[in-house]
C-alpha cells in the first residue's frame, strides 16, 4: 500500500490536484492505494476455488439428472484497457453428462467471481468461465451470457451511458442452432429482463 500510494501521489500531482492543502485530496492518494489492493484487485492472483461436485451416475436411486440448470450471477469485473468496472450479469446453463458432474451452485457463482476478479475484456471473460464450467461439470454442453455495462464507455470515449454489452461462448446441445436447447435458455433469460430496466 505504501509503494501504490508514493506512486498515486506521483499521478496526482502529475494531474496538477493539490494533494497538500485541499482538504478532499489529502490522503487521496493513500485511499486510492488501499482501494485497489484491497478491493478492485483483491483475488486477482487467487488460485481458482475449490469446487465441489457430485457424480450424476443415479447412485441414490434415481436416474441421472438429464434437465438444465441455469444459474444467474453477479458480475463485477474491471476492463484490462481501461481499469474501468465491468457491471452487469453473467447467466450460466449447462446440462450434466450421465458420466459427469453435477455441480454445487454456490460453487458456479465462484467461478463467475474467480474469473471476474482477474480482470479481462468481456470476450475473454465470457470464454474463461465457459471453459471452466465445462471441465468441472465434465460436459459440453454449456452456455455463458454476459449482459453488461462499461464504464469505459459510460465515462469516456463516446460517453454513452447506459449502453450494455452481451457475449456468449456456446458448446454442445447449445452450439446447435437446429435443436431447442439454446431457445430454452433464451426464453428462460427473458423473465430476468426487468433487472436490467
Amino acid at each position: 500500500i505504501d509503494e501504490v500510494t508514493t506512486k498515486f501521489d506521483a499521478v496526482l500531482r502529475s494531474l496538477i490536484i493539490d494533494v497538500d492543502t485541499d482538504p478532499n485530496s489529502q490522503g487521496t492518494a493513500r485511499r486510492l492505494a488501499k482501494m485497489y489492493i484491497n478491493e478492485l484487485m483483491a483475488g486477482r492472483y487467487d488460485k481458482p476455488p475449490a469446487v465441489t461436485s457430485f457424480p450424476n451416475d443415479g447412485s441414490s436411486g434415481t436416474k441421472p439428472y438429464n434437465g438444465m440448470l441455469v444459474i444467474r450471477a453477479e458480475l463485477k469485473s474491471m476492463c484490462s484497457h481501461h481499469h474501468q468496472a465491468i457491471l452487469g450479469k453473467a447467466h450460466v446453463a449447462y446440462i450434466p453428462g450421465t458420466d459427469g458432474k453435477v455441480v454445487g451452485l454456490s460453487k458456479l457463482n465462484r467461478v463467475v467471481e474467480h474469473f471476474a476478479r482477474r480482470g479481462a475484456i468481456q470476450e475473454q471473460l465470457t470464454v474463461a468461465i465457459h471453459n471452466a464450467i465445462q471441465a468441472v461439470a465434465e460436459t459440453e454442453n454449456v452456455m455463458v451470457i454476459i449482459h453488461s455495462t462499461h464504464n469505459c464507455v459510460s465515462c469516456r470515449g463516446v460517453k454513452h451511458w447506459g449502453a450494455s454489452m452481451l457475449t456468449s461462448e456456446v458448446s454442445g446441445v447449445f452450439a446447435d442452432h437446429s435443436r431447442t436447447a439454446k431457445q430454452e435458455v433464451l426464453e428462460m433469460l427473458k423473465l430476468n429482463l426487468q433487472a436490467y430496466c
